[in-house]
């Protein structure tokens, strides 16, 4: 589902068809997915969604450098 937005997204159309049903499309939409897996009963990511985004590493501010 999610590859068939992006590739609306990508050929510039104003309406696509999702499972079945025509719908108006924003250009400037986005999806992002958030994941911590390092919690109980979070799983990674399957490999055919993960190709689909980019990945993002997160991190605590180190103030005390931004301080400087």
């Amino acid at each position: 589902q999610i590859l068939c937005i992006q590739r609306a997204v990508i050929e510039g159309q104003d309406k696509f068809m999702f499972e079945g049903t025509e719908l108006n499309l924003n250009p400037k939409c986005c999806t992002f997915i958030t994941m911590n897996p390092g919690y109980a009963g979070r799983s990674e990511l399957p490999d055919n969604l993960k190709v689909l985004f980019r990945t993002v590493a997160m991190m605590v501010p180190d103030y005390g450098l931004i301080g400087e």
